[in-house]
This record gives structure tokens, C-alpha cells and sequence, in this order.
């Protein structure tokens, strides 16, 4: 097994420790029987010190064993996870440090309790592999809870981007576009941007853009839309400003090679994001729209061609402002595929701030489909198939869950994918119904906002009458008689 120097001094140190307490000897006794300090022993045990030949000698035996079998990498079958874990680049790829965990508290803690550490590193790895979760979606996972812990507000990011503006004399009424960043790369950056499409490359036809090192080139799909070649050419610029190096070559992910690549990634998008859809300016039109006594589609709409931005890329610079400038948490954020003229919905993307609020991912379940995210795909399909579809589409409920007290008010945007014929995507926003957002929201009493029962999936809802279900309630019912069995049993004195 190939390991750096800090992981060899944390197998050795877990190596001791476990066969001193399989011995059981306590540091005292190992000390003496030694000749070395306890003090110097716990270092080696926490992984903080390798200790030199001689000293190895007399641990080995102090303990009866040989110089070999101590200074083998090898684990025995208590602490095999934690080798696997250390074969792989977990310690090494995930900055810890996000997280407030510096590696020697981490090292501290695998030293501390090897034997229960090692079995719960070994429950997870076998939870991933029960849901066949890839590195890739692991990396994407510790990403999702990277932004809710920092409520997607990034100071040190929202710096750069007031620098750079600055730097540029960019008024905060001036809009930033696609026109004013493709000179910008090409002028200041050297790039060379080109256009392709699938005669050029039929390969790649379905990937947005794609990043040329070599000869510092920017391929650019023709299929995208104005706003999409913004926000490509905007996160080209975050690369590049914030001179970050790791990073990913494509819009798309083929390939993820580091969680340090998708991290950067998101900080390039959200650079890009930032400088599309000026901070304050978004917070001016927020308040003005959520002071209004009536809700209105086209705001929506407005708002995102105001900005040159896509749907998505607005309701993220939305998540971004909400809670440090409005005191609105409460927010989660979903992303749906969905095949024109098909009833087959894939949740992409989600993000939920706060807390994990009640339309989340599920595996191998049917999503409730009074959710406004799936109702609004299937009305841009009607749309399609009549050739009357001419701008994005925007829908609108409260959604109250008939097994939990959780209301929500739902914004959902759906348009074309582009770049995949027939697919279309929903952008979903939803925000936490409570006196503090009915304060805010001034609309919320608007009568035409349709409001609606909805649940998380057919497989767990109550609502058997349901003429939109499509799976019967499984869930609920297995758990009901769960229920009903523990109250027999209870009355029967069990």
C-alpha cells in the first residue's frame, strides 16, 4: 500500500495502540517496560511521531512481538476499513478544513478510537455501495453541504467580485454581458473563443463548453442561448481572476478527478453568478417584488432577461442573498429533467438551507406529482407539441404536506435544455412558510396562487383518493402496520 509520511505515522500509531490494548497494557505499563516516556508513547500512537530503530526495538520487545510485524503497513481485521480508507485519497482529496477539522484533529480522532471508528467507516462504505454512490456523488454531496452550512453566501468570493468590478469602473447600474466578457478574454487573456456544433465535433455536441489549455481556446456550443454564453464566458473569467488552476475543462462532468476540481468549479460559477446579477441590484428588485399585494409570472421572467441570466443561475443568486440580506433561511432548491412529451422526471440538482426540508431526493420512489416542478414540465410538453412554446414558463403554489405541518411557497421556472433536443429542465424554489416569511412576503395572500396537498411520493402518502398518484402508498402502509403491531403488543402487556 502507497501512503505518505503523515498516513505511515498513523499506521504505526494505530498499530501500537491496538496491540498494546489487545495486551492489555495501559501507557504506564508500556512505559516502563520500554524505557520511554508515556508522553512520547501517546504522540506515537496519535500519529504525531515515528518513532527511530531503536526506540521501535524496545516497543517491539516490551510487547513480545518482532521489529517486522510492528513496522509492517499491513492492519489486522479490526482496522481493515480504516486501511482501505487510507489506500484511497479521501484524507488527502477532501479539504477538511472547510469544515473547521485541520488534519491533525482528524488524525487525532482515528488514533483515539481506532476499533469504533474503523466500524463506522466501514457502515458508510457499505451504505454507499447498497445505493451504488459513486466518489463523483460523494464529492457532489460534500459540496451540497459545504453551501447549506454557509447558507450559500460566500464573503471572500463576493470580495473578488467587488474588486474586480471596481478594477473595471463597472457602475452597479451597468450590466455585465456576454459582449463585455468575450472582450474581455480575448483582449486581456489571450483567449481564442470558436463556435462549434455537431458537424465540427459530433462527440461532444451535447456539452455547453469546452476549455483548451494548450492553445488557451474556448469551444463554445452555437445550440446555447445568450444567457448560458454569459454565464459560460462569466465562469471562464472566475477561473481566471481568482487564478484557480484545479479545474474542470468542461461544462459537463465526464470525468471528476478531485473534489478540489468541483469545488473550484463552484466557486467559479458562483464569481460568474455574482458578476451577471449584481448583488445590489437583485436586492432592489427583490424588495420591490415582495412588497407587491399580487403575484405575477412575468415577474419572474423579467427579472432573469433584466439580468441576462438562466433560470437557474437566478435562483441561485436568489439563495445567495436571501439569508444574509432578507433573514430568510428556510429555502430549498431543486432541479428536474425531464423528456418532452414523457412523464419520467430525474431530480438533478438540490440544495436545501436551514434545514432538510420535505421535497428531497429519493431513491426508487415516485415524486408526488402535484408538485409544481413536475406540473409545470408537463405543461411546457403540451406547449412543444402544439408549437405555441415561445418563453420560459413560470409556476407558482403553496404546497401544504398532509403528514407533517410544513407549507411551502413554491416558484418554479421550465424552458428547453437546448443543447439535448427534447429535454427540458424545471428550476424549483421553494421558501418555508412561517410568520417571519409572511411578514416579507406581502403576495402570499394573493387568492390566485393556487394551494395544494401535496406529499413527498406516492409510495409514502396518505392522500388515498390521489387521482394524480401513480404508485401505490407501500411505505405508509408497512409502516402502519408496524404501528398497529407495537400497539397490540403493548396492550397485550409486551
Amino acid at each position: 500500500m502507497s501512503l505518505n509520511t503523515d498516513n505511515i505515522r498513523l499506521v504505526f500509531g494505530l498499530k501500537l495502540k491496538q496491540l498494546r490494548l489487545d495486551k492489555g497494557m495501559s501507557l504506564t505499563e508500556l512505559a516502563q517496560k520500554s524505557g520511554l516516556s508515556m508522553s512520547y508513547i501517546n504522540e506515537i500512537e496519535k500519529g504525531k511521531k515515528y518513532p527511530k530503530s531503536d526506540k521501535i526495538v524496545a516497543l517491539a520487545e516490551a510487547m513480545g512481538v518482532d521489529y517486522d510485524t510492528l513496522v509492517s503497513l499491513k492492519l489486522n481485521k479490526k482496522l481493515e476499513p480504516i486501511s482501505e480508507l487510507l489506500r484511497s485519497n479521501f484524507l488527502t482529496e477532501l479539504p477538511f478544513e472547510i469544515f473547521g477539522i485541520s488534519p491533525a484533529d482528524l488524525l487525532e480522532l482515528l488514533s483515539d478510537a481506532p476499533t469504533k471508528l474503523s466500524a463506522f467507516i466501514s457502515t458508510i462504505i457499505e451504505i454507499g455501495r447498497s445505493y451504488n454512490m459513486s466518489v463523483e456523488q460523494f464529492y457532489f454531496a460534500v459540496l451540497r453541504s459545504y453551501q447549506e452550512m454557509h447558507d450559500n453566501y460566500f464573503p471572500e468570493i463576493e470580495e473578488e467580485v467587488d474588486k474586480f468590478l471596481a478594477e473595471h469602473k463597472i457602475s452597479p447600474e451597468q450590466q455585465v454581458d456576454e459582449y463585455f466578457l468575450s472582450n474581455l478574454l480575448t483582449d486581456k487573456y489571450g483567449f481564442t473563443i470558436k463556435y462549434f456544433d455537431e458537424e465540427d465535433y459530433p462527440d461532444i455536441v451535447n456539452i455547453r463548453s469546452v476549455f483548451l489549455p494548450k492553445n488557451n481556446t474556448l469551444l463554445i456550443n452555437k445550440r446555447i442561448t445568450s444567457d448560458q454564453r454569459a454565464f459560460t464566458l462569466g465562469r471562464e473569467l472566475g477561473f481566471l481572476y481568482m487564478k484557480i488552476k484545479e479545474r474542470p475543462y468542461t461544462s459537463s462532468w465526464v470525468e471528476v478527478k478531485s473534489f478540489d476540481s468541483v469545488l473550484n468549479n463552484f466557486n467559479a460559477s458562483y464569481f460568474a453568478g455574482a458578476i451577471l446579477i449584481r448583488k445590489e441590484k437583485l436586492i432592489e428588485k427583490l424588495e420591490y417584488l415582495f412588497n407587491q399585494e399580487t403575484w405575477s409570472n412575468k415577474t419572474l421572467i423579467d427579472l432573469a432577461d433584466y439580468f441576462q441570466a438562466t433560470p437557474e443561475t437566478l435562483y441561485h443568486r436568489i439563495s445567495n442573498v436571501l439569508p444574509k440580506y432578507f433573514g430568510i433561511d428556510g429555502i430549498f432548491f431543486l432541479r428536474f429533467e425531464s423528456p418532452s412529451g414523457q412523464k419520467d422526471y430525474h431530480l438533478t440538482k438540490e440544495m436545501h438551507l436551514a434545514k432538510r426540508h420535505n421535497p428531497h431526493e429519493t431513491q426508487k420512489e415516485h415524486y408526488c406529482r402535484r408538485w409544481i416542478s413536475l406540473n409545470i414540465l408537463d405543461d411546457i410538453s403540451i406547449l412543444q407539441q402544439n408549437g405555441k412554446y415561445k418563453e420560459p414558463l413560470v409556476g407558482v403554489q403553496i404546497s401544504n404536506y398532509v403528514d407533517s405541518e410544513n407549507q411551502y411557497f413554491v416558484m418554479s421556472m421550465a424552458r428547453p435544455l437546448n443543447i439535448i433536443s427534447h429535454l427540458n429542465i424545471s428550476v424549483t424554489m421553494g421558501f418555508e412558510l412561517n410568520d417571519n416569511l409572511r411578514s416579507k412576503f406581502k403576495f402570499l395572500s394573493d387568492p390566485n396562487i393556487a394551494v395544494r396537498e401535496v406529499n413527498q411520493t406516492c409510495e409514502r402518502c396518505s392522500l388515498f383518493d390521489c387521482k394524480e398518484r401513480v404508485a401505490a402508498p407501500a411505505i405508509l402502509q408497512k409502516k402502519r402496520q408496524l404501528e398497529n403491531m407495537k400497539a397490540a403488543l403493548k396492550s397485550m402487556g409486551a
